[in-house]
């Protein structure tokens, strides 16, 4: 039986206490989404503006990291110098990156397509979303791909046939998994074991935000989001429910440390209970925190600046000082030694997800740009970022170029229309 903890009134009050941004929401009737989530007082156009944001700046990421998505960050620099705006996505097609090679600047990857995903799953479900849904709902879909092999546009046109087969091998592991689960324990368990590898990937974290932004509280959210990790092992579970609970706390609050505090206040499930090792994702995160606030508190970074210009040479376009660049490579640094030889490992993308939202203070801008530069799965990232970070401010306060840009290529060239995929959240 799993052990779970429930955050009373109280404690969900001081989990957002020293709130100056909180007073800013206004109290307007609430409206009930899929999970009746009576609890988040927003009227329906600031609902709007936020799940809008989520998506958007979810896709900003997307596309930001899009171009160098597993770059080591040397290789960033050489190139692009200090990226701080979309740049063309110039890279071969591929199942979880582009679908087609050589895309403009705002194109994105898998990680927006899985938000289109989750808002049709969550569309077609409502309150009656849960794993066997979500097994099924993927398996469907994996099915009406297959069967437009049988097309006869096929036999005169191979171009077809290429189009479809990156739609099929972008979701061909998650059905293999998604069926054994509806077929029996032991095949679920033998497939999840050897899912791309048998790597303890970041897959939940792909779709997991999004129940953060119909959920009515943030361990609500935990839940449903732990509920639909089919594809994730071990702590990896922990973290991708962790994300869709930080989702959820960025639709309640402004301040970022009330935020990134979910990993601590937020635990169902009882991790923290385990023997030797904890909780992996709070030891994780709360180091990442310390790290940064003790680089930013360095009274050697003066020191630093003057005889170490070398080993701390300031890219081309880094919007900030020398002394800002001295803190952002020490920040680097410390990631660095923590690599993993797979850059989607689960713990890795944690890792810089929350040194970078803590490194970002809260800024939109400032924490993507930190999170693309540093490379490595970047695009997945920044894209967790970005969900949370759009959550937080919404639409109408997220970079004017750079959203609207994203929306005028995911629809024109991705054929995704966020504003109306936000609608329909809205309106279910």
């Amino acid at each position: 039986m799993k052990k779970i903890r429930i955050m009373t009134l109280s404690t969900l009050i001081l989990f957002v206490a020293c709130n100056e941004s909180s007073a800013e929401i206004e109290i307007n009737s609430p409206v009930k989404t899929a999970f009746a989530s009576d609890t988040l007082f927003l009227s329906k156009e600031q609902r709007y503006d936020k799940i809008l944001g989520a998506l958007v700046g979810s896709a900003i990421g997307d596309a930001m990291g899009a171009s160098t998505e597993m770059w080591n960050r040397n290789d960033i620099q050489l190139k692009y110098g200090y990226i701080s705006e979309l740049t063309p996505a110039v890279r071969e097609q591929s199942p979880e990156g582009t679908w087609e090679h050589n895309l403009v600047a705002g194109a994105t990857t898998d990680d927006t397509r899985w938000k289109y995903f989750m808002v049709k799953y969550l569309s077609a479900y409502g309150n009656r979303v849960n794993p066997d849904a979500f097994a099924k709902f993927i398996t469907d879909y994996y099915g009406d791909l297959t069967e437009t092999l049988m097309d006869s546009q096929i036999r005169t046109n191979p171009d077809f046939l290429d189009n479809q087969n990156e739609k099929i091998d972008w979701i061909k592991e998650w059905a293999r998994v998604a069926l054994a689960y509806q077929k029996s324990p032991e095949a679920y368990q033998k497939a999840q074991n050897r899912f791309y590898g048998g790597e303890m990937s970041c897959a939940g974290q792909l779709y997991t935000p999004m129940f953060g932004l119909v959920a009515a509280n943030p361990e609500e959210a935990y839940n449903l989001a732990y509920e639909h990790t089919l594809f994730d092992l071990g702590y990896a579970k922990d973290i991708s429910a962790l994300v869709a609970s930080m989702t959820q706390m960025a639709m309640r609050t402004q301040n970022i440390d009330s935020i990134i505090n979910t990993a601590t206040f937020v635990d169902p499930y009882g991790y923290q209970d385990s023997r030797l090792v904890g909780r992996i994702s709070y030891a994780t995160a709360d180091a990442s925190v310390k790290n940064v606030l003790r680089i930013k508190q360095l009274v050697l970074i003066d020191s630093i600046v003057e005889k170490d210009t070398l080993i701390f040479k300031k890219p081309n376009g880094f919007p900030g000082s020398q002394k800002d660049w001295v803190r952002q490579e020490m920040a680097y640094k410390l990631l660095e030694k923590d690599e993993k030889a797979i850059a989607f490992h689960a713990g890795e993308i944690w890792q810089i997800l929350v040194t970078g939202l803590q490194f970002g203070a809260g800024d939109f801008e400032k924490t993507i740009q930190f999170i693309v530069n540093y490379g490595r799965d970047n695009d997945t990232v920044a894209a967790v970022a970005g969900m949370i970070l759009g959550a937080k401010d919404g639409y109408a306060n997220l970079p004017q170029d750079l959203r609207e840009e994203v929306v005028k290529v995911s629809r024109e060239q991705m054929g995704l229309d966020l504003e109306a995929l936000a609608k329909e959240m809205v309106n279910q």
